[in-house]
């Protein structure tokens, strides 16, 4: 089968390759891929080179947002059946969804709607998740809250305005320029003291790190919560929780997004779309792509 390959962590040369149809663990299935999520940064992450126990894995295949059909199912594999739509998350120290079948734990899939494209449902894993286990699984976001949410009109920042604002909070996102998002009460350029003028809020969510995350902290009220993704907090609000987390499968979770996508609450950021041909290039993109295999 054809997938996308890396082998030298130095060069990080992506390279479309022959490789064997992939083997089904004990409660996998083989997904036959339809379409393909990836993070630019995940080649720099241990997993992508090593497995759980730290051996060399390479060449291993990129990407983990997958959407497909189930094409096979791995013994002892429950709640799933051959031929079934799907979408999630492969394995982060596991070969992955850049390949026309991955194999993936039964587990970190979920039910795809007839009526929801392969494109969009690969959208979604990645973002959708984190922006919902930050907001609800642990800054814990209720209805009157205010939510500042930095980097709002990328992936995950845009999905976690729309869910927020979904959940009644008022939300206050930043950025370089307005998204101009439905799902945003105001919007704050990321420019001089601009930041600081927000004013305190019972949540903030950083998907920038550094000095906008140092920053962030006082702008924490006590019994807050500042989340924060791309690395862990150096700074610890006053009276208030920091928290850093790294996005988890969750079915449940995965099928709720699905529904609110359906009914038009969430929409993920698509902004370019290219078959597996062209992965390499996509890698360089600006905005988000989606690696598109199959009709």
């Amino acid at each position: 089968m054809r997938a996308i390959t890396v082998r030298d962590r130095e060069t990080v040369e992506l390279t479309l390759t022959d490789v064997p149809y992939p083997h089904s663990a004990e409660n996998d299935v083989i997904v036959e891929v339809h379409a393909a999520g990836f993070t630019r940064g995940e080649l720099t992450w241990p997993g992508t080179w090593t497995d759980r126990a730290g051996r060399d894995r390479t060449p291993s295949i990129p990407g983990h947002e997958v959407s497909g059909v189930v094409a096979e199912l791995g013994y002892g594999t429950t709640g799933l059946t051959v031929g079934q739509r799907v979408f999630g998350l492969t394995d982060w120290t596991r070969d992955g969804s850049l390949a026309d079948y991955a194999a993936v734990e039964a587990r970190n899939l979920a039910p795809l709607p007839a009526d929801i494209d392969h494109v969009t449902a690969a959208a979604l894993p990645i973002s959708g998740l984190t922006a919902w286990q930050a907001l609800f699984d642990h800054a814990h976001l209720e209805a009157g809250q205010t939510v500042l949410i930095h980097g709002v009109g990328g992936a995950v920042g845009s999905i976690a305005a729309q869910l927020a604002h979904e959940a009644g909070a008022y939300v206050i996102g930043t950025g370089r320029t307005n998204p101009q998002s439905a799902a945003v009460d105001k919007f704050v350029t990321l420019e001089g003291d601009n930041l600081e003028r927000v004013g305190q809020v019972d949540v903030v969510l950083d998907v920038l790190g550094g000095e906008i995350r140092d920053r962030s902290t006082a702008l924490v009220r006590p019994g807050g919560t500042l989340v924060t993704i791309p690395d862990p907090p150096t700074i610890q609000p006053q009276g208030a929780r920091a928290v850093f987390f790294v996005v988890e499968p969750n079915r449940t979770q995965l099928t709720q997004l699905a529904d609110r996508l359906r009914h038009g609450i969430v929409k993920p950021l698509v902004t370019k779309v290219r078959p597996l041909t062209e992965t390499a290039e996509a890698f360089t993109d600006r905005g988000r792509t989606i690696i598109h295999l199959k009709p």
